[in-house]
């Protein structure tokens, strides 16, 4: 069934899709009054919902239902450090896919490429493009991108379990840490950028509490370093 994203203002009295979310449904999928499709608010509430009638920017709902799905946990923070290309995208959609609360794209040491004006709304509409299509009723927070050193600062004071992939001497394996914190329920990941972390960064990092994780002898690429530790962190904690 189709799904659309109805914001949670739009509950209240007289539903209806508007904006992108109406042209998708009238123009691109050509859909009819009296046919159903799930809309989700993206704070984790879908409902089921008949379409009433149908024009180009605005279509009335009637709203079933309403459900509340368990959000998965842990609730993933990822501080990525921005990649080459359009690995960031990769990255956001799949997060979502793999049921992360916040990105916080960084500005590191060795970021390569400097994120500009209207990046992060671009992966906003990525995380909800991607919320729409594998059926995650919460919409992610996508934070404007920060510098490193900003952004270390307050993460001291969080009591999430903090990871950092890590290529320095003394990392553990992430199985081995991840077995040791089985009650975890908010997770902070942190990923570097090609070339990973400078020295400053990483010891900022591990003074605020960042546990140094290795992913194997193989030298992974910063999207799949990614998506590795976050498919792990799922398949450790998630019951369902």
């Amino acid at each position: 069934m189709p799904r659309f994203h109805l914001p949670p203002e739009s509950w209240l009295t007289a539903p209806a899709l508007a904006g992108d979310e109406a042209r998708h449904l009238s123009q691109v999928l050509r859909m009819k009054p009296g046919e159903t499709i799930t809309v989700f608010d993206g704070h984790g509430r879908r409902a089921p919902a008949e379409i009433l009638t149908v024009t180009r920017d605005h279509v009335p709902l009637k709203l079933g239902e309403p459900e509340s799905p368990a959000p998965p946990l842990p609730a993933i923070t990822l501080g990525q450090a921005i990649p080459k290309g359009k690995n960031m995208d990769l990255i956001v959609q799949k997060a979502v896919e793999l049921g992360i609360a916040v990105i916080q794209p960084l500005v590191t040491r060795h970021t390569i490429v400097q994120p500009g004006d209207g990046k992060s709304e671009k992966w906003r509409r990525n995380a909800l493009e991607a919320c729409k299509q594998c059926g995650q009723d919460t919409l992610p927070e996508i934070a404007d991108a920060m510098d490193f050193d900003r952004w270390i600062v307050t993460q001291a004071a969080s009591p999430a379990l903090k990871l950092i992939a890590s290529l320095a001497p003394g990392a553990r394996p992430l199985r081995e840490i991840l077995r040791t914190h089985p009650a975890t329920h908010q997770a902070t990941l942190l990923v570097g950028p090609e070339g990973d972390f400078s020295n400053n960064e990483t010891a900022a990092a591990l003074a605020a509490g960042f546990l140094p994780v290795s992913l194997g002898t193989i030298v992974l690429r910063v999207e799949t370093a990614t998506l590795f530790c976050l498919s792990a962190l799922r398949y450790e904690f998630d019951a369902g």
